[in-house]
């Protein structure tokens, strides 16, 4: 078994509720969607074919108990939840970011959600069967651009009732005011969190983690 790989990296996870922790980042290659906003085009076709084992190895040499796998989109390849479980057989923890469009019923990890809003260009692609199969440890991302973009991501909300998962609000950058989308959320008292890119606020715009 194997998966086309675009990096492998460690570094410190700038979104979701594990901000801040470090964590091993497998990127892997393709992606089915073409997001307006997108920061990691180059994941788009580059890539080196690895064997599982490989990538596991080269996980296990950063010593480090928190993975991340990514893209682009990382359920497009057909091994990535053999991936899942190798790596939880190490006692890792995995987190899946993936952009729901594909299969989420997979187990040992957490999958990061992200819905797609209408400024992505590709809210249509979003697959409303996902919330059967997202458990209460799975998190969910709204990338947000604009007051549309903030008003879908309110409306899915509301008419899937998923407010007991942990949701992020995160704001394109530099296209959304931060202030400005802190301030909906607290007009609006929702059960939200403001997500702001930890890793660019440290490294800069063209670190995309």
């Amino acid at each position: 078994m194997s998966l086309k790989v675009n990096e492998i990296f460690y570094s410190l996870q700038g979104e979701s509720s594990f901000a801040g922790q470090p964590c091993v980042f497998i990127r892997l290659t393709g992606c089915n969607l073409r997001c307006s906003y997108c920061d990691t085009t180059y994941a788009y076709s580059k890539g080196d074919q690895f064997e599982i084992n490989e990538i596991v190895k080269k996980v296990l040499f950063y010593k480090c108990s928190l993975v991340e796998i990514t893209g682009g989109e990382p359920l497009l390849q057909n091994d990535t939840p053999a991936l899942i479980h190798h790596l939880h057989q190490k006692n890792l923890q995995v987190l899946v970011e993936t952009n729901g469009t594909q299969d989420i019923n997979i187990d040992h990890c957490i999958k990061i959600i992200d819905i797609k809003c209408p400024s992505s260009g590709e809210n249509s692609k979003n697959n409303p069967q996902i919330f059967k199969f997202i458990n209460r440890e799975d998190e969910i991302k709204f990338v947000i651009a604009d007051r549309r973009d903030y008003d879908f991501a309110k409306n899915i909300l509301a008419s899937h009732q998923i407010y007991e998962q942990i949701i992020h609000f995160s704001p394109v950058f530099p296209d959304m005011n931060n202030q400005i989308l802190a301030e909906w959320i607290l007009a609006d008292h929702l059960k939200v969190r403001l997500q702001l890119q930890l890793h660019k606020i440290i490294w800069g715009a063209k670190r995309g983690v």
